[in-house]
């Protein structure tokens, strides 16, 4: 729905008659469709309508709305909605935003993604508001984190919390824990220290996932012993893009002690290998994990790489073998590097070539017909084509001579080996009956 040209903004209140009335949107039959809220009472110049078919998510995405409205038409209309998508709209005022939110008492998810919050202030008394909202949506905000803190600790119900493309450099600390978060999702932001990501461990003590991909996280600095505690919970991380360099930060995930599902792609220590060198060092040095870049990592392949990883670093210096090594050799032993085997096809072979009491060596191309050899023999036995006859003789078979008597079969379907020979016979001497050798 376009939004009339309204320099002042609309509110919520008119978008929302506007968008849901019987004209715009007729109700349908079905669970979980949405309802049909008659008002009991609508103030006299309202722009609600006699009743509005009201699903229980509304979307309100792009209508230009910057304030409320009417609180008890709010209040009358929205008691049952669960979810509200206003982002792309012009509200900048928080006490505006807690008059929806504290009108729609059973809100649990609020996406206010792309309104113009930067700079703007949370008042404790608006942000109590927001204490039954499940998941919250601050995706191109330009938030403050000030902002935040106040809301986590008052949304003491907050499961999911996303904050991409907010241009957070740097956190601050809460001296109150948010413990029922499960999911942080703050991808697209310049968080560069792990000093920053660190605050989240205490902030977020139960966070299952930690979504910071196309941040420039240089490295993983706490010990052991820190990391042990930092993220007890979590389950997932993505750190795609990040700026990793070092093996020893992929080792330092293994710390964390619930880990299953790592994302590591586009980091700058793995430019240098090839994608199977990738999966399978990182799979060898993350032990413990089930998902690698949304791939399952199943029994075989992690005993495949990790005997891979043994022997990739068979001939490195003692000082540069990373711990995993060690831990792994006292698994499988010292391994011996594979055979290299090379299965292509041959390309050519070197043979004999009898013609009656001539033999001379030739090299012939496998790829070849029967007839394309015949033609470079012509030169070698000085006979036409249509005038000769040629045998495969196998050097290692006990068997007698085979006619190469098919003009469009390739020479590999005999299998030639150096060494093997080609028997060629003038059709004359066939017809007085010479013998061919056994």
């Amino acid at each position: 729905m376009e939004p009339p040209q309204d320099v002042f903004g609309r509110t919520f209140v008119e978008v929302m008659s506007e968008k849901y009335s019987p004209e715009n949107f007729p109700v349908r039959r079905g669970p979980g469709i949405g309802v049909v809220v008659v008002p009991i009472t609508c103030p006299q110049g309202s722009p609600m309508k006699d009743r509005l078919n009201l699903p229980s998510i509304l979307v309100l995405t792009g209508c230009g709305i910057n304030r409320a409205g009417d609180q008890a038409e709010i209040a009358a209309f929205c008691a049952h909605v669960i979810e509200l998508d206003l982002s792309h709209n012009k509200l900048q005022d928080w006490q505006e935003i807690s008059k929806i939110v504290s009108n729609t008492p059973n809100l649990e998810f609020l996406n206010l993604s792309s309104n113009p919050l930067g700079g703007m202030t949370l008042e404790p008394r608006w942000a109590e508001c927001f204490s039954r909202v499940r998941r919250l949506v601050f995706n191109n905000t330009q938030v403050s984190w000030d902002t935040l803190l106040l809301l986590t600790r008052e949304t003491t119900e907050l499961e999911e919390l996303f904050l991409c493309l907010n241009e957070y450099s740097s956190v601050s600390a809460s001296s109150m824990a948010c413990p029922s978060l499960r999911l942080l999702h703050i991808t697209d932001n310049s968080l560069k220290d792990w000093a920053e990501v660190r605050k989240f461990g205490s902030m977020f003590p139960s966070l299952d996932t930690l979504i910071m991909a196309n941040n420039n996280l240089a490295s993983i600095e706490d010990s052991k012993d820190i990391l042990l505690r930092l993220f007890p919970k979590l389950r997932s991380i993505n750190l795609h893009n990040s700026g990793l360099n070092r093996w020893e930060d992929i080792e330092k995930l293994n710390f964390f002690p619930r880990l299953e599902e790592v994302r590591l792609q586009g980091i700058p220590l793995l430019q240098t290998y090839t994608n199977t060198e990738q999966r399978s060092l990182m799979v060898a040095q993350l032990p413990s994990i089930s998902l690698l870049n949304g791939s399952v990592v199943t029994d075989s392949e992690r005993e495949d790489a990790e005997r891979f990883f043994i022997r990739y670093h068979l001939d490195y210096p003692e000082e540069e073998l990373p711990y995993r090594y060690h831990s792994l050799v006292t698994k499988y032993g010292k391994l011996e590097p594979l055979a290299e085997i090379d299965l292509r096809p041959r390309c050519r072979a070197e043979v004999e070539v009898h013609c009656e009491e001539k033999v001379e060596q030739l090299s012939i191309r496998l790829d070849q017909t029967v007839a394309e050899l015949k033609k470079q023999l012509t030169t070698v036995v000085q006979l036409s084509t249509s005038s000769m006859r040629i045998y495969y003789i196998d050097k290692c078979s006990a068997f007698g001579p085979e006619e190469m008597k098919y003009n469009t079969r390739a020479l590999h379907s005999y299998s030639i080996q150096d060494g093997d020979e080609i028997l060629v016979v003038p059709k004359t001497k066939l017809k007085a009956g010479v013998q061919l050798p056994k």
